[in-house]
């Protein structure tokens, strides 16, 4: 085990003083950012520079930080959990073959989150249909308690995998086993930390916070409902988008197990955040906003929305079933590739040889679009395709730092036939 295992002996994200900041920093901006652009705060802030006084106003309360803890929310958010292991567990599902690790073996993956949707999905409508839309804000109401929720049980996850990948016979991350215990705890030591065949990483990859984005964003249709009699057609626009975003992805599951995520990082309080707090709390805030600041886009800008999104959506579809069809030996539209001296076959034609990382191309698109839908009254629900485009090139300079140390010179053959990294002739 301790030379599959080897010591890491290379930092990311400045090592142990940024893992340290991040592991505090990120659970601050996601209270921050859901208190800042708040009803209670009298709305998103018109500048970024009016965030600070307003979180400063909140902060000095006593209340506030009483207010922080919501017992109702905690047990809802806890049940929410709860279910999704369930249906996990008894919903049908195929079990399919994850990439070959480097101890020689292949983990099995239940595929069923496409199922969970589904089963959510009938429950939301019987729910809707019986008891009315006023039910569902309870979200909205809880806010603050739920992401608190959330945040906690991040951490728990994450100290919890932390403590078990010491156990004997761990395959360990390559990144994640600097023997310091704040790095590793955030980058993820252990690779795949399991309960049997429950892999805790692959299933918070998919399930508890995607489903939850999707649930939360009807819940503010609902608020906006029960305030206007009538939903906007902004807000239908952001549902609809992302709906079908979190529907494709739960669709197309066994893409995942293929990504760095799954392959390469540990799960560590990184993942764990990012996976159960981060996603439902921050993707969901154009939604937010629009349940207690309602805009009406009209039916140009709104086809012109729509046609952004419906652009990006493809490039990213398409982009990613070529990679797909072409790591499962498929190759229908002939396109052109270069064998390196490992043998691996990478793509030079089609969008993949437009840039290395298409699909990225087509993600930004469709979060710029979410964000149109809130109008231009606030750079704050903009946050998402900002912070978004920083993370996909850090992943982008992530990917190209592993490449080269499995292909090597190959690598730089690679990048001189594909020299756009994300978006053709612009980077």
């Amino acid at each position: 085990m301790s030379e599959l295992n080897p010591r890491t002996t290379h930092y990311e994200f400045m090592g142990p003083p940024g893992a340290f900041a991040v592991t505090f920093g990120v659970p601050f901006l996601t209270f921050g950012l859901s208190l800042a652009c708040s009803e209670a705060s009298g709305g998103c802030p018109n500048s970024w520079w009016d965030i600070p006084p307003n979180l400063i106003k909140a902060v000095s309360s006593l209340d506030w930080w009483f207010s922080l803890f919501d017992l109702q929310a905690f047990v809802l958010y806890l049940a929410w959990y709860a279910f999704c292991v369930v249906s996990w567990a008894i919903l049908p599902g195929a079990w399919v073959e994850g990439s070959l690790m480097r101890n020689g073996q292949k983990k099995l993956y239940k595929i069923n989150a496409f199922s969970t949707l589904l089963l959510v999905l009938g429950i939301t409508g019987g729910t809707l249909w019986s008891k009315g839309p006023a039910i569902f804000t309870v979200i909205y109401d809880r806010w603050i308690g739920l992401v608190t929720a959330s945040v906690i049980m991040s951490f728990a996850q994450a100290f919890y995998v932390y403590a078990m990948s010491f156990q004997p016979g761990k395959l360990l991350a390559l990144g994640g086993n600097s023997g310091n215990f704040i790095y590793d705890f955030y980058i993820g030591r252990e690779l795949n930390p399991s309960v049997g065949s429950f892999d805790i990483k692959c299933f918070n990859e998919l399930r508890p916070g995607l489903i939850l984005w999707a649930i939360i964003n009807f819940a503010m249709a609902c608020e906006q409902y029960t305030r206007l009699g009538a939903v906007t057609d902004s807000m239908i626009l952001i549902n609809a988008f992302q709906f079908f975003y979190v529907a494709d992805a739960l669709y197309n599951e066994p893409s995942v197990l293929t990504t760095m995520d799954i392959t390469t990082d540990g799960f560590g309080f990184m993942l764990a955040i990012g996976d159960l707090a981060w996603v439902p709390f921050i993707y969901s805030l154009q939604a937010r906003y629009l349940a207690f600041h309602p805009v009406e886009l009209g039916p140009v800008f709104t086809s012109l929305v729509l046609a952004l999104n419906v652009t990006g959506y493809y490039i990213f579809r398409v982009a990613n079933a070529e990679k797909d069809d072409f790591r499962n030996g498929r190759n229908p539209k002939n396109l052109t590739f270069m064998v390196t001296a490992r043998g691996t076959k990478l793509l030079t034609s089609g969008w993949w040889g437009r840039s290395r990382h298409p699909n990225y191309l087509g993600d930004l698109l469709m979060s710029v679009a979410w964000s149109l839908t809130t109008g231009f009254s606030t750079p704050i629900t903009y946050f998402y395709p900002v912070y978004f485009l920083v993370l996909l090139i850090h992943r982008q300079l992530r990917d190209d730092e592993n490449c080269y140390k499995k292909y090597g010179a190959d690598w730089e053959k690679y990048k001189a036939l594909v020299p756009w990294r994300i978006i053709p002739y612009v980077y």
